[in-house]
């Protein structure tokens, strides 16, 4: 998929990683629309990214997350490409983390973006392509156990998809990005984030994640070093 030109919607585009990667669409030509949680941050970024239609919505609302591909898809008049980066975190042991919690994070992480990416894929053409952040989905975290279920569950989702639309010539994109210095840790809905190394670059990341949804990759993870490595088949 040709970056420049192309019609993408980003959903989480008010969150510091979704903002990162809408900026980084626009900048290379994109097309953008955008759909947050904030609305005035929203509306801000729209008018730095040329103008590009937004709309608001909620992640517990799963109807109207599967109303946002249709909604781009009128405001561009088309649709190549769908990323989302929505999700939430909680810490704890599993033994001291309520249902309740379970429940919060599994809405966020998994059932929101699985219903974006599900009503975008009858709408993308050949060559096309989803991509959702899934991060800690690489490597499940001790403390924090209900959060890594909550995103290997999309992981597995975008696993599957994938297999799914090869003949239909849709890609699909698991970005496993590691632990960056975004405050993401700092807004869990349960806990506090144990000590933590120092966080990947928020810039190499996203850059990383567009180059990879322009190739048609399979999956962006964790490498040696600190690195980001690419993977054009899942392993």
């Amino acid at each position: 998929m040709s970056t420049a030109g192309s019609k993408v919607l980003v959903v989480g585009a008010t969150g510091a990683v979704g903002g990162a990667l809408a900026g980084v669409l626009h900048g290379r030509g994109a097309r953008l629309a955008a759909a947050g949680r904030d609305a005035g941050r929203l509306a801000e970024r729209a008018r730095g990214w040329g103008d590009c239609p937004a709309r608001v919505f909620d992640a517990y609302d799963v109807d109207g997350c599967a109303a946002l591909a249709g909604w781009a898809w009128e405001a561009l008049s088309g649709l190549d490409a769908v990323v989302t980066a929505v999700g939430t975190v909680a810490f704890g042991r599993s033994e001291d983390t309520s249902d309740e919690v379970l429940e919060h994070l599994v809405a966020v992480n998994a059932l929101a973006p699985i219903a974006v990416l599900r009503a975008a894929l009858p709408l993308l053409p050949e060559g096309g392509a989803v991509a959702a952040v899934t991060g800690v989905a690489e490597r499940p975290m001790p403390g924090a156990a209900d959060y890594s279920a909550s995103k290997a569950a999309l992981s597995a989702w975008l696993t599957a998809v994938r297999r799914e639309q090869r003949r239909r010539g849709v890609h699909v994109l698991d970005a496993r990005l590691p632990h960056m210095d975004t405050g993401f840790a700092d807004r869990a809905v349960a806990g506090s984030p144990p000590p933590m190394p120092p966080g990947a670059d928020l810039g190499a990341a996203v850059r990383a994640v567009v180059d990879a949804l322009a190739s048609g990759a399979a999956v962006v993870r964790p490498g040696a070093g600190g690195s980001l490595v690419t993977e054009t088949r899942e392993r």
